[in-house]
């Protein structure tokens, strides 16, 4: 390539939804891009991450279905899980989508450079490719160069095993530990679980999911208890060995665990060491790449999104900040993505999703006479009684102001973030909320009912 065809309106390092995002929203306004990707674009969200695990989660669903088909008059068995054939439908969903992301990259323009990249200026990125290396100019680049799992130290290899090795694990352990109670722990708990595995978490800290309010931390505990998950919380893990017989983790308390298999499920950190970015002056944190809210890095013209930049590691928090970033060097002056109104969402079983602010985090900013809650049940809404689901969706309001919080626990309850960002997002007061007509029935109810009851009017239970 001559220099002239190295020579980019924006350069981005990193093929993940951040990535790809800034990359196709700069092409639609006029920019020639490059995107340079060391695996496929797309990144551990459609890889190893979101996609795969969401695909094992609903064969999961079907699972717990057929048990529970005689409670609604059909006939079923239950004989098993055909692990290889899950799997292959797993990819299946994955390979699907990569196409598509892959021909949507092409049909946009943007040249793709598959290879190791390093930022070796602050407008160049040398990429090492398989025809050698390749120096790409820039007017502006992009970090998005992603996360990657934390394991602690622990070695991982053969019955020990990180969310990556865990979805290529093609058979059904018979029982398991999940070191984490957070997303992905859970979620893997949750699969493990439906699919036959005797599995126990281990999270140090006092509730599983530890970031949502803690009713809802509450109300997932019942529910895990109800389906015989174990956890134990507030206990650090020591250390774990294993055998031909599986693997055996200590906890700090003395007590020891024996399982076939180990998940290691704490969490995920940042992708920056040895890629220059240091050497550039970008500021550092625990590895973390720190910006202004504008996603400038304060160094040239060089931004960074998604997962490296401190925050919520969601792949829709990514997408956001890319787009954000391509409007912003397109002159645009768009508005910064607000992190209090990102949907948050956990797809086991029940799905748990937030926007917004906790109870706790809404008493922190407004005191605990300055909101007003409510939980509406899910006992009370006709559409969770036909999926035979409990739960509920509970909104948080400043006290005579709009709501500035909603969350829920309940099976299939993930689809109703959509209501909720808008909600939050647009400051709407629970009277707004109460004069909308929600479609029955539906879960979505139960967003309306909430809402009813914190105007002062509740329709199907007392508050």
């Amino acid at each position: 390539m001559s220099d002239s065809q190295n020579t980019y309106d924006l350069v981005i390092l990193g093929g993940g939804p951040g990535g790809y995002a800034a990359g196709l929203r700069a092409a639609e306004l006029g920019m020639k891009v490059a995107l340079v990707e060391r695996d496929k674009v797309g990144g551990t969200c459609l890889h190893r991450g979101c996609v795969p695990t969401k695909a094992l989660l609903h064969v999961a669903e079907i699972v717990e279905a057929t048990k529970d088909a005689g409670a609604f008059g059909v006939s079923a068995q239950f004989e098993g899980i055909d692990m290889p054939k899950a799997l292959e439908f797993k990819q299946g969903i994955t390979d699907r989508n990569y196409k598509g992301l892959a021909g949507l990259i092409k049909v946009n323009g943007i040249d793709t450079i598959s290879g190791e990249g390093k930022l070796t200026g602050t407008d160049t990125v040398e990429v090492a490719t398989d025809d050698g290396p390749v120096t790409l100019t820039g007017k502006h680049i992009v970090l998005a160069t992603g996360s990657e799992t934390k394991t602690l130290g622990i070695d991982v290899r053969d019955r020990v095993l990180t969310s990556t090795q865990a979805l290529q694990y093609d058979s059904v352990p018979k029982s398991a530990v999940v070191l984490g109670g957070g997303v992905i722990g859970v979620e893997f708990a949750s699969i493990w679980n439906d699919f036959g595995a005797d599995v126990t978490i281990v999270e140090g800290l006092p509730h599983l999911v530890a970031n949502e309010d803690e009713s809802i931390s509450k109300a997932l505990e019942k529910a895990f208890k109800k389906r015989k998950i174990g956890f134990k919380l507030g206990t650090m893990f020591k250390s774990v060995e294993q055998d031909d017989s599986g693997v055996h983790v200590t906890l700090d308390n003395g007590e020891v665990l024996d399982a076939e298999v180990l998940l290691v499920a704490v969490g995920r950190g940042p992708v920056t060491k040895g890629l220059g970015f240091e050497e550039q002056g970008i500021t550092l944190d625990r590895g973390f790449v720190i910006t202004d809210e504008r996603m400038h890095t304060g160094v040239g013209s060089i931004w960074a999104v998604g997962d490296i930049v401190p925050g919520l590691q969601l792949a829709h928090r990514a997408f956001a900040q890319g787009i954000f970033v391509a409007e912003e060097i397109a002159g645009k002056s768009p508005v910064p993505p607000v992190e209090s109104g990102i949907p948050r969402v956990t797809y086991c079983e029940p799905e748990i999703f937030s926007v917004g602010l906790s109870q706790a985090k809404a008493e922190e900013e407004y005191g605990k006479d300055g909101i007003e809650t409510v939980e509406f049940p899910l006992g009370g809404n006709a559409k969770s009684a036909i999926l035979r689901t409990t739960g509920f969706v509970k909104t948080i309001r400043q006290k005579d102001g709009p709501i500035v919080g909603v969350t829920g626990i309940g099976s299939r309850l993930s689809e109703q973030a959509g209501e909720a960002q808008l909600i939050v997002n647009w400051e709407a007061f629970p009277e707004e909320v109460a004069q909308l007509i929600h479609a029955h029935p539906t879960q979505n109810e139960a967003i309306g009912e909430a809402a009813l009851a914190l105007a002062g009017k509740p329709l199907h239970f007392h508050n």
